[in-house]
C-alpha cells in the first residue's frame, strides 16, 4: 500500500524504520514543523523528519494539519492508509477522509484504558502490572476509535517511563506493520472498543512531576520512576529547585524520618516520605551535573534539621 506516516519525536523511529523497510511503500511522513533547539536555539528537524530526509521520503511539515496546502497535497499522494506514532496534533475530519483506510494509530496502552497523551506515564505512576499498545482507526473522538490489534507488555518493579516506553515502541513497530499487512490482504477487521474500562492519561506538566515528600513511600516512587526521563522529577532544597532521578523505597532505617527530612550515610541519602523513607539516587542542582546523591550531600554540606519542601 501507499502509506504517507505521521509522527513526530523518537518514540515514532521504530514504527516508520519498519515501514521503510517492508514491502510497502512510505511515499511521504508528515511531522511538526522544525523547532528551536539548544543554546543558539537553531531550527531543528524532529526525529522522524530527519529519519525520513536519510532515505530521500518527502516531509510534510503543516503548522496545523487542516491548512489548505497540506491537504491539497495530501490528496495528490493518494494514500491509501496513514499509520501515525505520537505525531503531536489533533486531525480535523477533512483530514481523515482523504486515505482510502483512514488513518490507523498506534497507541501505548491497552485501550481503552489510558486514551490521552501520557499513558505510560500514567500506567507506571497509578502501579499497574501490565500495559501494551493498541492499534487502532482514528475518528473524531479522542483515541476512541476501532482496535485492529493489541500487545501486552508487563510493567517491571523498577520501569521508568522511559525504559517502558522503548520496549512498547520496538513491540508496537511490530503491531504497527501488522495491522497495515492486514488491512492491505483485506483480513483485518477493526472492534469498537468496549464501553466499559476507560481512563484518561493528561499531558504531563513540570508541576505534575513535583515530589511530595507527604505521600506515601510507594507513591513518591512511582511518580519519579513516571516522569523520568520527561518532564523529570523535582523538589525544592533551599530554595533551589533540584531534580531527582529514581529513588527506592527502602525499610531498614533505624530511626523515623518526618516528611521530607534528611539522612545522610556513608552509603547512601534518605528522605522522610509519609510511611518508609526513600533512598535518593541521581541528583542535579541548579548549575551543576547530574551526580549520585551522596556526593551531591557531601557537597552541599547538610546541616541537622534541613529538609526538602
Amino acid at each position: 500500500m501507499r502509506l504517507v506516516f505521521a509522527g513526530t519525536p523518537e518514540v515514532a523511529l521504530p514504527a516508520l524504520r519498519t515501514l521503510i523497510e517492508s514491502d510497502h511503500d512510505v511515499v511521504a511522513v508528515v511531522t511538526r514543523p522544525d523547532a528551536p533547539a539548544g543554546r543558539g536555539r537553531h531550527l531543528v528537524r524532529s526525529p522522524i523528519g530527519a529519519l525520513a530526509d536519510e532515505h530521500g521520503i518527502e516531509v510534510l511539515t503543516p503548522e496545523k494539519a487542516g491548512d489548505p496546502a497540506f491537504l491539497a497535497r495530501l490528496v495528490e499522494l493518494a494514500p491509501d492508509c496513514c499509520p501515525v506514532v505520537a505525531y503531536g496534533a489533533i486531525l480535523p475530519t477533512r483530514t481523515l477522509a482523504i486515505p482510502v483506510h483512514g488513518w490507523v494509530n498506534l497507541h501505548f496502552s491497552v485501550l481503552p484504558a489510558w486514551r490521552g497523551a501520557a499513558p505510560v506515564q500514567a500506567a507506571v505512576r497509578h502501579g499497574d502490572d501490565i500495559t501494551g499498545a493498541t492499534t487502532f482507526r482514528i475518528v473524531k473522538e479522542l483515541d476512541a476509535g476501532p482496535v485492529f490489534g493489541v500487545v501486552t507488555e508487563k510493567i517491571r518493579d523498577r520501569d521508568t517511563a522511559g525504559e517502558l516506553l522503548t520496549r512498547l515502541s520496538e513491540a508496537g513497530a511490530e503491531l504497527l506493520l501488522s495491522t497495515v499487512d492486514g488491512i492491505a490482504t483485506g483480513t483485518l477487521r477493526a472492534v469498537d472498543q468496549p464501553d466499559d474500562g476507560v481512563t484518561y492519561a493528561a499531558k504531563v506538566t513540570v508541576d505534575d512531576a513535583r515530589v511530595d515528600f507527604t505521600s506515601p513511600a510507594v507513591a513518591v516512587d512511582r511518580l519519579v520512576r513516571s516522569v523520568t526521563p520527561e518532564p523529570g522529577a523535582w523538589a525544592v532544597f533551599r530554595d533551589d529547585r533540584v531534580k531527582l532521578g529514581p529513588v527506592l523505597p527502602t525499610h531498614d532505617v533505624p530511626e523515623t524520618l518526618a516528611p521530607g527530612a534528611i539522612l545522610v550515610d556513608r552509603k547512601r541519602v534518605l528522605v522522610g516520605t509519609a510511611t518508609d523513607p526513600v533512598q535518593l539516587g541521581d541528583v542535579q542542582a541548579p548549575g551543576k551535573r547530574r551526580m549520585a546523591a551522596t556526593d551531591w550531600a557531601r557537597g552541599s554540606r547538610i546541616e541537622a534539621g534541613e529538609r526538602w519542601t
